[in-house]
């Protein structure tokens, strides 16, 4: 399968040693200088670029019929934009806060802790995200992700990063040098804590994920999300 690469930071540098190894090749690499660029021969794009080029760089692709997947973060306030343009252009594309696995498995047991705690009363809820320091945006996309499925089951109305009032779930964003990413959930209540955590050691998960996700997408159309690709829910 023939990829295009929008972004060549470390991700992309990663996805491309996956991808590799699996027998794809990478016939095209953006970087955020590029400008002058043809999707010939291109079968899937994967965008991890950076906030301010990922609209362009989605909107490109989709215009010249090739698939799409999106990792980058910091742009879903032109979200609806994107899915509009895919479906009147009848394209193909597929966003994820984060396309680790297991990430996307600790989202379902999220989705059903929050279920189980909306259940009983005493309990506050609160997140904590930690990722590397050269991480552009806060909170992290699946900082955002987690914090959304627990509001959709709680009476919160909103995530906040600063100090909440009671109708606001709190994200602890941290930066820290070397860590790739790590998302804790916590209800804490006067008696006890009750806490499920996702450790990633390094970004092979993410890039996996990532290269999973075009492999499935291909020949597709539509809309997606990676529990269209692991047959979730």
């Amino acid at each position: 399968m023939n990829i295009a690469l929008l972004g060549y930071g470390k991700m992309g540098k990663s996805i491309e040693a996956i991808a590799l190894e699996r027998g794809h090749n990478i016939a095209l690499k953006i970087s955020k200088s590029d400008s002058d660029y043809s999707f010939e021969d291109i079968e899937v794009a994967i965008d991890f670029s950076i906030p301010t080029a990922a609209v362009n760089n989605i909107t490109m692709a989709l215009e010249a019929g090739i698939p799409v997947i999106s990792g980058t973060t910091g742009w879903l306030d032109k979200y609806d934009e994107i899915v509009d343009y895919c479906n009147a252009k009848n394209g193909t594309f597929l966003y994820a806060s984060n396309f680790s696995l297991g990430v996307n498995l600790f989202f379902e047991v999220n989705k059903r802790l929050s279920e189980l705690m909306s259940t009983v009363n005493g309990y506050s809820a609160e997140i904590e995200e930690i990722h590397h320091t050269q991480k552009l945006d806060a909170p992290s996309g699946t900082a955002i992700s987690l914090a959304e499925q627990i509001i959709k089951q709680s009476n919160f109305t909103n995530w906040t990063l600063n100090t909440p009032r009671s109708n606001e779930l709190l994200i602890d964003a941290k930066r820290i040098e070397n860590v790739p990413g790590t998302h804790e959930v916590t209800y804490n209540s006067k008696i006890d804590s009750i806490s499920i955590k996702h450790t990633a050691h390094n970004r092979q998960g993410f890039a996996l994920g990532a290269v999973i996700a075009a492999e499935w997408i291909k020949d597709k159309k539509g809309i997606f999300t990676m529990k269209d690709v692991l047959n979730i829910g």
